[in-house]
């Protein structure tokens, strides 16, 4: 059990960061010093008193990157109840499903998601509030949030009557046994699985981040990955949070266009990003100029190369910022020929392993020990094993255990007992190999998760299974391909039969099945087509689908 108590990193962290710089919000004039983000906690902490709620009550949160959100957090973890962030482009069917799964009680949103969103629909939440304006967007029959809202900066002053001061910071003992989040994996109505994390998974990750100095007092953090997925919530903004760094949040999709500006004003010290982000700078920055004529040929010309291949490195790393240490990549499979390039000009990046269910990491190495093509070394405060009889040279799932595992998903007894095993093992669905010195090399991925273009969790499974409920679809495969996602479709022929459509019609019945598709996603898992499969899909003893044996297949 990690020793120091999650809750109370921060208030050490406000007291000890007081006058500097904590929260921007990118593209705008909202700022916040520790001393600010310190009293903003204290507001909510005192709306929640007397709002009645408890210690173990659950929030709902979601939103784009922000400030506000990440106040939010804090305050809620801190005050001692449990937070449940939720990624902003879910569907409002979804958003409703988690809230009311979750048996959340109050919801801070913005004003834009709220109007998707129907009170009547989420029936145990006794109000919402806004992130945009920090009013009471909306309040049960019979409560009184709204004017406890409209009252709380009196209340305040009345409280602090010589102002909010570094002593006034003091959070309540609150074991790391305690629930402190539930992260949902996904937003599918009858698929989501809420991950319950105590407040030692999260600890135990952001201690891991400052004893490793992946972000200091003083240093600057560009926080684009979204709030609600494990990877940017735990370092960009807990450890920076934590370290006493600068977080500027980056609530805009994150295009390379928009992001390059963003990192040449920032400056980011460290930089946490995904695959995709990388690839798509490699594609969009880099290849263009290699591909030209005369860089070709000098590339060609011995001792030339390695000057052309330093000045790349010099001209990526300043689009960069110029200033970070490393570029630290995880979340999903790295494109092996991006990857190459990358060790060949002697970039100093580094590739990590980690899931939800650990908060979510599971290996990491500086950039400086990075074995090219790991995700990492093990945490020493997490243990793997690999289920093969060789598990340095043989493929095995990927096993762990230790301080960042989650306790189960909530309300789903069936699918935690699925995941750990008697020992306490979590099987991650990922098969690997281990090197004696515990670099961890992923060699596949047993689960099918995808990454979408802005950090999210897409799970293929969830969208079949409304594909497959679908007119004249007997099954269907999701895959992705040049970052699109496109479905294979096997007809339900006899279906088609019985209702005597011609076969040349079947391709129109898709494409109708795509438009209903799309409307029950969210926009981030839309299909760019449905293509259709002459037949059944190969599976598995257990009738899963072979999966890797249709990823080259797509028109």
């Amino acid at each position: 059990m990690i020793k120091e108590q999650f809750v109370k990193i921060y208030e050490k962290s406000f007291k000890e960061n007081w006058d500097m710089k904590a929260y921007s919000d990118y593209g705008s004039d909202i700022n916040f010093t520790y001393a600010q983000l310190a009293e903003e906690v204290a507001k909510l902490h005192l709306l929640f008193e007397k709002a009645g709620i408890n210690k173990g009550d659950k929030i709902s949160l979601i939103g784009k990157n922000s400030s506000r959100w990440a106040i939010t957090y804090i305050a809620t973890t801190t005050y001692g109840a449990v937070i449940v962030p939720i990624l902003s482009e879910f569907n409002p069917n979804d958003v409703h499903h988690i809230i009311n799964h979750s048996d959340s009680i109050l919801l801070f949103t913005t004003d834009k998601i709220w109007e998707n969103l129907e009170e009547e629909k989420i029936p145990d939440v006794r109000g919402a509030l806004s992130l945009d304006t920090c009013e009471c967007l909306y309040q049960k029959d019979g409560e009184s949030i709204q004017g406890i809202v409209d009252g709380l900066n009196e209340s305040f002053a009345s409280q602090y009557p010589d102002g909010f001061k570094q002593e006034h910071v003091v959070y309540p003992d609150i074991s790391n046994k305690e629930i402190a989040s539930i992260n949902y994996t996904s937003g599918t109505t009858g698929f989501s699985k809420g991950v319950v994390l105590p407040g030692n998974a999260l600890a135990g990750n952001v201690t891991f981040g400052i004893w490793t100095k992946l972000l200091q007092k003083g240093d600057r953090a560009l926080c684009f990955l979204p709030l609600a997925h494990a990877y940017g919530c735990a370092f960009d903004f807990l450890t920076g949070t934590a370290a006493g760094a600068h977080v500027t949040f980056f609530g805009k999709i994150p295009s390379p266009k928009i992001l390059l500006k963003a990192f040449e004003e920032v400056k980011p010290t460290v930089i946490f990003t995904v695959p995709l982000i990388m690839e798509k700078i490699y594609k969009m920055q880099i290849l263009p100029m290699l591909n030209t004529r005369a860089m070709k040929l000098a590339l060609n010309i011995p001792l030339l190369d390695a000057k052309i291949y330093a000045e790349i490195r010099k001209k990526l790393i300043n689009a960069l910022g110029g200033e970070f240490f490393e570029v630290i990549i995880g979340g999903a499979p790295m494109n092996k020929e991006v990857e190459q390039f990358l060790l060949k000009i002697k970039f100093p990046f580094t590739i990590g392993y980690g899931m939800t269910e650990c908060a979510p990491l599971i290996s990491y190495s500086n950039h400086n020990d990075f074995i090219p093509f790991s995700a990492g070394r093990i945490l020493n405060n997490m243990e793997v094993k690999i289920l093969s009889s060789n598990p340095y040279e043989e493929v095995g799932e990927i096993c762990v255990r230790g301080e960042n595992l989650m306790y189960g998903y909530y309300k789903n007894d069936s699918a935690t007992k699925e995941i750990f095993d008697e020992e306490g093992w979590l099987h991650t669905g990922d098969l690997g190999t281990i090197s004696k010195n515990g670099d961890i090399f992923i060699r596949g991925r047993n689960k099918s998760m995808i990454l979408g273009a802005n950090g999210q969790n897409i799970y293929p499974e969830e969208i079949e299974a409304k594909l497959n409920n679908m007119p004249f679809v007997m099954e269907s495969l999701v895959i992705e391909k040049n970052g699109k996602l496109i479905a294979l479709a096997y007809p339900d022929y006899e279906s088609i039969d019985e209702a005597n459509i011609p076969q040349s019609d079947i391709q129109i019945l898709m494409d109708e099945n795509l438009k209903i598709l799309n409307k029950s996603v969210g926009t981030y898992e839309n299909i760019a087509k449905i293509q259709l499969y002459p037949n059944e899909f190969e599976k598995t003893p257990k009738k899963s689908i072979k999966r890797y044996l249709y990823s080259q297949i797509v028109n």
